[in-house]
């Protein structure tokens, strides 16, 4: 399979979870998007088309987190707390057209223990 055959299907995985899943103020949709060098994640209001809480693995304090499910995990168990500290307290999750398991699914498990529900 090509490479451009590979990305229109993972595209096409994106938006057919997107005309399904969508954030309101109340209960907004995280987004996580696993690169092969970072870890990025949103809690999005789609109503409003605004960004509530975002975290990367750019950012100074997860230089040294890999894109593996450990990673994956130290930025879910950071990005569940700062949620919560901005008032949230049940989310909707956006895989971005991934499968539930190894990173998505560390980074999943690990906003459950901070609290929050999905």
């Amino acid at each position: 399979m090509n490479l451009q055959k590979k990305r229109l299907l993972a595209q096409k995985r994106r938006w057919r979870i997107r005309k399904k899943v969508s954030g309101t103020s109340v209960r907004p949709r995280v987004a996580v998007r696993f690169t092969n060098k970072n870890v990025h994640a949103q809690c999005i209001d789609d109503e409003n088309s605004n960004t509530l809480v975002s975290i990367s693995t750019n950012e100074a304090d997860f230089k040294s987190s890999l894109p593996n499910t450990t990673g994956s995990q130290i930025v879910g168990v950071e990005f569940g707390k700062r949620i919560k500290k901005a008032g949230i307290e049940t989310i909707v999750f956006d895989r971005s057209g991934r499968k539930y398991h190894g990173c998505v699914k560390a980074f999943a498990e690990a906003l459950r223990e901070q609290g929050l529900k999905f």
